[in-house]
């Protein structure tokens, strides 16, 4: 028996199946404008993985917060027409098989805690860098999202008295600043770019670099001071930039050392599954919600 995997972007619905413990036959699709195309869309994906695997379940991560207990998405999101009824019943009958849902950011962080980079750890802050900023809290082993499952929304934390995580702390948003200050349109650009603008010896590019490594740290040591976790994971894709995780850890342990704070030892971590993170997360959160 295997378990279809789904995850749901505002541009892409990426697919694949989890068998005998791994992620396989993977594919990816154009996430449909309506609900009406989405579900034909399932039911193709789901009758092209039928003629290998005989399937006991479907695990879905999907933007938005998830009511475990109603099946409703709640919130707002890139894909508007899953939001505010029991979605998770309706695919039931759907698919004619169980279907678990849970938040993408949620799934990653149970992705690298279940298989992954911060495997065997019980208190795991997981950290994505994308437009915003989101993020997942494992305490105990077990996912917390809070009592009003906002659990992780980490971009809504102000480092500014007028901006937040979100609004300072990205690789997009060092972009945008630096599109800014050069007269350049943002669309013409991408981190890549400025990090190699920055090595290259480009004043503004460094400068745009170092405050974004700057409030990178600064919201990672408040998060790391609030939850104290075993580790900080950082995931989305400037995470696989080379020494961005040495480079914020010797920032991040600066401001430690700067409070005399004695014997702490700072640990942040990249991600393992990169783009698979939510697939597999979805799965392992599928056998969670058993």
């Amino acid at each position: 028996m295997a378990i279809l995997a789904l995850d749901w972007g505002g541009t892409n619905v990426k697919h694949g199946v989890w068998h005998n413990e791994q992620l396989i036959n993977q594919g990816i699709e154009k996430t449909p404008k309506t609900y009406d195309e989405m579900k034909a869309l399932l039911l193709q994906i789901k009758e092209q993985h039928e003629k290998d695997f005989t399937f006991e379940g479907v695990a879905i991560s999907a933007p938005g917060a998830v009511n475990y207990e109603t099946g409703v998405i709640e919130g707002l999101s890139a894909i508007p027409y899953i939001h505010h009824f029991d979605i998770r019943q309706e695919l039931t009958e759907l698919f004619q098989l169980p279907v678990k849902l849970e938040n993408d950011a949620n799934a990653a962080g149970i992705a690298e805690t279940w298989q992954g980079v911060a495997k065997g750890l019980g208190n795991v802050l997981f950290v994505v860098l994308g437009t915003g900023v989101g993020g997942a809290i494992i305490q105990d082993g077990k996912l917390n999202v809070g009592a009003h499952r906002y659990g992780g929304e980490f971009g809504l934390m102000y480092l500014t008295p007028d901006n937040t995580f979100s609004e300072l702390g990205t690789a997009v948003k060092m972009v945008e600043r630096f599109a800014l200050r050069t007269q350049q349109k943002p669309t013409e650009l991408d981190a890549k770019k400025v990090f190699a603008l920055a090595e290259e010896g480009d004043e503004v590019a460094i400068d745009e670099v170092n405050n974004f490594y700057n409030y990178l740290a600064q919201g990672l040591f408040s998060l790391m001071f609030c939850f104290d976790p075993d580790c900080i994971v950082i995931g989305g894709g400037v995470s696989a930039k080379e020494g961005l995780v040495e480079e914020v850890t010797k920032r991040v342990q600066e401001k430690v050392d700067r409070l005399n704070i004695k014997d702490y030892h700072v640990d942040i971590r990249a991600c393992q599954f990169g783009n698979d993170a939510n697939l597999i997360g979805a799965v392992a959160s599928y056998y969670q919600q058993l």
